[in-house]
């Protein structure tokens, strides 16, 4: 009986480490790479995402009849069952005091505020007639991230992780670098699993001091000690998951394990000793600084690493005047971003990895052609027609999609607006997804980031 008893144990025991291992495969398969569901041109996107809303009218949509009727009263009919954030009923037409020039083989338009934008013209495709469905800045961020405006939904970044994996072992496949005053608001929330598995969600990484918190080992604790917990907590959840059954507990697990890997990983990945003098230059970092600028550099090394996703938010664009407002703050935040995005475009194609990264620069709205008078003069929200420009990763470059009425209020078709929907299935086509095949279920229905509608912009790709 006594041996009996130590068989039976031997058997259980051996039978629960097979479900560990089989376990532990399954938690690093949860992000690893997986086929897409036909041939991308892209394995990775960076979004390059303008927080407050840049105005596309002192950038990229130069209007002559808005300057000839600056101070003029809106006709009615572009106004009738409208509503804004905070214009009032009298505001008047505004002007751009911005030059413009075409630059490029394609002629596209820029302003003086964005040189180094221009000097892209032709690998960039741009888009003037995007729209989205609310001016106010939380709901209209959860728009551009997660298809929907209210809480609670997965983010792009999640949904891609979740399709295709990630090719890289040592960091998340999906991170977020910030910059700027402030966070952006909706928080976390932009960077959320929702209601995918946690493994998911997307990682905020630090450009000075420690990459993550939390992240160093605590003092007396060195590696070897670490790897023993980390197992130990394996062990234990695995144990935990198989009395459950609950997917979050696998999940847990590897989030342990990944941050065991990046304790090296991600101290390498922010020291940029071994980059030259000249792509310092060109991006305009200032080593041991954070910037945009520095995050530029650091999407680069990451999707080089096989990061699937990064997102970069930089604040304030939210230029309605009195606080940030179209003159001395535009200036300042143009020159932030402007050489940042630039550099990133040239150096992934000096480096050969612009056909297989897409880059996506915008912000969840732009501004309205009337102006806002407050201390200083800005624009209110708008969310009729607003620009963006998108490069690499089988976007045909060198292109304007989309053209406004000649107040640059709405698009001048109906035919040339482009919904936040149609931007996602665009990008998830350009990877390899089919939007509408890309679901999860969840409380009984099928989910997917372009709820029931987006359609592939067709004229943009290659």
């Amino acid at each position: 009986m006594h041996h009996c008893g130590l068989g039976l144990g031997s058997i259980a025991l051996g039978a629960l480490l097979s479900q560990e291992q089989s376990r532990g495969a399954e938690r690093a398969s949860a992000t690893a790479p997986r086929p897409p569901h036909f041939p991308p041109k892209a394995k990775a996107v960076i979004q390059l995402f303008m927080a407050g809303g840049p105005s596309q009218l002192e950038l990229f949509d130069y209007k002559p009849k808005l300057q000839e009727l600056h101070g003029q009263a809106v006709p009615k009919s572009y106004l009738e069952g409208k509503r804004f954030a905070f214009l009032k009923p009298d505001a008047t037409l505004l002007g751009t005091k911005r030059t413009f020039a075409k630059h490029g083989e394609s002629g596209a338009e820029f302003s003086e505020l964005l040189p180094h934008t221009a000097k892209i013209a032709d690998q960039i495709a741009i888009v003037r007639t995007m729209h989205t469905d609310n001016f106010n800045h939380g709901p209209a961020k959860l728009i551009a991230q997660t298809g929907h405006q209210l809480f609670g939904n997965p983010t792009f970044g999640s949904w891609l992780l979740y399709g295709l994996g990630s090719e890289s072992e040592n960091l998340p496949g999906y991170i977020v670098l910030l910059s700027g005053p402030r966070g952006p608001r909706g928080g976390s929330y932009l960077w959320s699993n929702g209601f995918l598995p946690s493994i998911y969600q997307g990682t905020p990484l630090r450009s000075s001091g420690e990459p993550i918190l939390n992240l160093a080992n605590p003092a007396g604790v060195d590696r070897a000690r670490q790897e023993r917990t980390v197992q130990s907590i394996a062990r234990l959840n695995a144990l935990r998951h198989q009395a459950t059954g609950d997917d979050e507990i696998a999940a847990r697990t590897a989030s342990y394990e990944m941050a065991f890997r990046m304790q090296t990983s991600a101290p390498d990945l922010i020291n940029i000793a071994d980059e030259t003098q000249e792509t310092l230059d060109l991006y305009g970092v200032e080593p041991g600084k954070a910037s945009f600028a520095f995050n530029c550099l650091l999407a680069r090394r990451l999707v080089e690493r096989g990061v699937r996703c990064v997102t970069l938010f930089h604040t304030d664009w939210d230029h309605h005047g009195g606080g940030e407002n179209l003159e001395a703050n535009l200036d300042m935040i143009c020159k932030q971003t402007d050489q940042p995005s630039s550099a990133l475009v040239q150096d992934l194609a000096r480096r050969g990895m612009l056909d297989e990264t897409l880059v996506v620069w915008g912000g969840e709205f732009g501004r309205t052609p009337m102006g806002e008078v407050r201390a200083t003069v800005g624009r209110d929200h708008h969310i009729e027609s607003y620009a963006l420009w998108l490069a690499g990763g089988g976007i045909r470059g060198g292109q304007t999609l989309g053209s406004t009425d000649e107040l640059g209020f709405y698009a001048a078709e109906d035919a040339e607006r482009i919904h936040v929907h149609d931007l996602h299935a665009t990008t998830l086509h350009l990877l390899g997804l089919d939007h509408t095949k890309l679901t999860y279920k969840y409380q009984g229905r099928n989910f997917r980031i372009t709820d029931v509608g987006g359609h592939v912009v067709k004229r943009l790709l290659t």
